[in-house]
């Protein structure tokens, strides 16, 4: 071969060697950045190609799908009581995308989850359509509907409820919601109603039970008692606390005041739960100090995300505090705030006599034959609390309930334990505040239920406006609604 021939020889053999480490690089490599770009329109279509699997409840879908006529997409998404239930399922819309669990389980909604290939294969083989699989959740239906009935005349607010045992979670409610079905599909109709639903002021695409947090006032006040016990401030339960009345904050001129003319000077901790006594709370704050009062907020969950799968914003406890800031942050004041989950999770490990359980939704994933795919396992989350001070706590809870603040939330035959709150909101509280009940149910065999409710912007004129008289009532009715279905 003379030369020239041998230099184009070369220089083709190199241009075939780039063109295979491309292709490579293409296939491997980019291969999963590709599929999940945003421009490439074959995924989209794909997806939609076969009707997505369901998201169930108590052994029924809450999800569906419908077909499309004349469009790249074939089918589209459909909700059963789509408001009722969006907090929990997310959207699935052709043009916008995904959220939450039809976000997070998509793959197993479109069946094409890694752990469903050898399925497909077979469906291959067999000439059978590709289906997509299950999300079972852990959600109560009753429990559900109770929290959603009882939230919607109230304006903004949101329910969630937890079976203490497990950190099963059987119900999220959030208000005002939305109906995704309106905009599931791809047209532009479809995608003004989305962009409505987005700008609108009062945020109902906004899931209020995970991603809101709120000062969660008085509720906090179990918290404080917690931290009293452990750190061996006060033991019994029944015995007089050092709680002056006036009291001044430590370093300030200022008195911490309670709400009205309350027995609150050196008040048990029963009876200070029992009327809400901000100054004997505050002052069992300052005197911890900061670093005790944070390590038990902290393993309550306070200042950590909770992924159940859904992201839930983290509840926060203030870091760096003086002792007035510790105080008032003992009250649930100052810069502590918290969502919705983490009141039900702070209820739920008193229930369960100090165990905190890791929350969770979603009890397992099948295959479009039903086989189980993954199957989650309750597990231990923390002990904020021993499981004897976590039963002196519910003696404190189950008196605000027979006796106290909570008296709305009876259930005739049932124990119930609770807290009442009313948080301060707006600049120098000058919006009407947010109405907080946190409470269990507890029957022979244990407690299956802990709920935490909050009103955020009620209708009521602001003298009307209380845990006990707007928050306590929901509960009361989630706790019956999850007593009665295991009858």
């Amino acid at each position: 071969m003379n030369k020239p021939l041998r230099r184009i020889a070369i220089f083709c053999g190199l241009l075939v060697l780039a063109l295979l480490i491309r292709d490579n690089w293409l296939q491997y490599v980019k291969a999963d950045h590709l599929a999940e770009h945003d421009m490439n329109r074959r995924v989209p279509i794909e997806r939609y190609a076969q009707p997505r699997g369901n998201i169930i409840v108590d052994g029924k879908s809450i999800t569906g799908s419908k077909k499309v006529d004349g469009d790249d997409f074939k089918y589209k998404r459909t909700y059963k009581n789509g408001p009722m239930w969006s907090p929990v399922t997310g959207f699935a819309s052709q043009r916008i995308g995904a959220t939450q669990i039809e976000s997070i389980e998509d793959r197993i909604l479109t069946g094409n989850d890694d752990r469903l290939f050898f399925r497909r294969s077979l469906d291959m083989l067999t000439g059978k359509k590709k289906e997509g699989g299950n999300v079972v959740t852990t959600l109560n239906a009753a429990a559900q509907k109770a929290a959603y009935n009882g939230l919607k005349g109230l304006g903004k607010g949101a329910v969630a409820a937890i079976d203490p045992s497990t950190g099963a979670i059987l119900a999220l409610a959030s208000t005002p919601s939305y109906d995704p079905s309106r905009f599931a599909g791809n047209t532009n109709k479809e995608a003004e109603v989305f962009q409505k639903l987005d700008k609108d002021p009062d945020k109902p695409m906004v899931n209020r039970a995970l991603r809101e947090t709120y000062p969660p006032g008085s509720t906090f006040k179990v918290v404080t008692a917690a931290a009293a016990m452990e750190h061996g401030l006060y033991t019994d339960i029944d015995g007089k606390t050092d709680s002056p009345l006036p009291w001044t904050m430590p370093n300030t001129r200022t008195e911490l005041k309670n709400e009205g003319n309350i027995p609150c000077k050196n008040a048990s901790l029963r009876q200070a739960l029992r009327v809400s006594c901000n100054t004997v709370f505050g002052k069992i704050g300052s005197d911890l100090g900061k670093d005790k009062m944070l390590e038990t907020a902290e393993k309550f969950g306070f200042n950590e995300e909770q992924f159940i799968p859904v992201r839930s914003n983290a509840s926060n406890f203030p870091k760096e505090m003086d002792k007035p800031q510790t105080a008032l942050s003992s009250i649930g004041q100052f810069e502590t705030a918290a969502t919705p989950l983490q009141m039900a999770m702070v209820t739920s490990a008193i229930a369960n006599d100090g165990k905190l359980m890791e929350p969770y939704m979603v009890s397992e994933l099948q295959a479009p034959n039903l086989d189980v795919v993954e199957k989650h396992s309750p597990k231990e989350m923390s002990e904020p609390l021993s499981k004897e001070n976590a039963q002196k706590l519910q003696e404190m809870m189950e008196t605000v309930v027979e006796e106290g603040t909570g008296t709305r939330a009876k259930i005739p035959g049932v124990t119930v334990g609770g807290k009442t709150g009313t948080a301060q909101h707006g600049l120098n509280n000058s919006k009407n505040p947010y109405a907080w009940f946190i409470s269990y149910a507890k029957t022979d065999s244990g407690s299956p239920v802990a709920v935490a409710v909050v009103v955020e912007d009620s209708s009521a004129s602001r003298d009307d406006i209380s845990g006990g008289g707007l928050a306590a009532p929901i509960a009361r009715d989630v706790m019956k609604a999850v007593l009665d279905s295991k009858k």
